[in-house]
């Protein structure tokens, strides 16, 4: 609707994950390097960071360097995991059917035969567990125990366990203490700061094709104040701006519009930062007559 009227190629505020758009600030670079390193060594990967920091992104990024490298399975939290199934989705995952396979002894058997196969086309296994603070002390037990699985010395499949901060401290206990012992990597994402928010912001309207400056910098501070550096709330404040951007025929995406989008966000469902805006809805409204 909007992209015409800005010049740009596409939306540029998305949020479903796309490693194209992922800005590599200090600590995404950071990150990318230690998963990179995580993935030479064995034993567990750990990626944590609140709701919207770009987790999932993070880890597409890093797959998406050399695809031929990987066989990547994926286990999110849309399903409720029995334990006793465990083996069978993570099958399911890597996309094998064990038709006629069920008990557990032939489930483990399937599986091992399938990554020593793709060891021996020298493909890595990789399996991604998404939400994994959802996770309970046996599940996770029982994923180190798969983690062991090995071809002479080396480790046939490595895990991602990506998470909110509570799985950080669902690591540290006592119960866990030989599968904390097998972490090889660990990386914890923090919310933006106020240059990596102006930065993010830029990034992303560049990528698109549009102009860098479309956000005067009084929009993007209040941006930063008002989502507290949350990439996917950012997202959803620049998104919005676009669009009351475009209903004003405003060339530029001012401090005006983005004090209405905040305050009609307030009245909604998006969790919106407690943030010193700089103008009141009463005066964003009649600067935009």
């Amino acid at each position: 609707m909007y992209c015409e009227f800005y010049g740009l190629e596409e939306m540029p505020f998305n949020l479903v994950p796309d490693p194209d758009y992922l800005f590599m600030s200090s600590q995404y670079q950071q990150a990318l390097s230690v998963l990179e390193y995580g993935l030479t060594k064995d034993g567990f990967a750990i990626i944590t960071g609140d709701v919207g920091t770009g987790k999932t992104t993070l880890v597409r990024k890093l797959l998406d360097r050399d695809d031929s490298k990987y066989t990547v399975g994926l286990l999110n939290h849309t399903v409720v995991y029995e334990r006793s199934e465990l083996l069978k989705w993570i099958l399911f995952s890597f996309g094998i059917i064990p038709e006629g396979v069920e008990g557990q002894v032939q489930l483990y058997g399937e599986l091992t035969k399938f990554l020593i196969s793709e060891y021996k086309e020298g493909r890595q296994c990789i399996m991604i567990i998404d939400e994994a603070q959802k996770l309970d002390f046996e599940f996770l037990e029982q994923v180190r125990m798969i983690s062991n699985i090995n071809f002479g010395k080396h480790q046939l499949i490595q895990f991602i366990l990506v998470g909110q901060p509570e799985l950080r401290d669902l690591l540290r206990k006592p119960e866990l203490r030989q599968f904390a012992q097998r972490i090889a990597v660990d990386y914890h994402l923090s919310n933006l700061s106020q240059q990596d928010t102006y930065l993010y912001i830029m990034h992303r309207i560049s990528k698109a094709g549009g102009d860098p400056t479309l956000f005067d910098d009084e929009s993007k501070y209040l941006i930063w104040k008002h989502s507290g550096g949350l990439p996917r709330i950012i997202n959803v404040l620049c998104d919005t701006a676009l669009i009351y951007g475009y209903a004003f025929l405003s060339a530029k995406i001012n401090a005006e519009i983005v004090m209405l989008v905040i305050n009609d966000k307030k009245q909604g469902l998006t969790p919106i930062s407690n943030g010193n805006g700089t103008l009141s809805l009463e005066d964003a409204s009649k600067k935009l007559e």
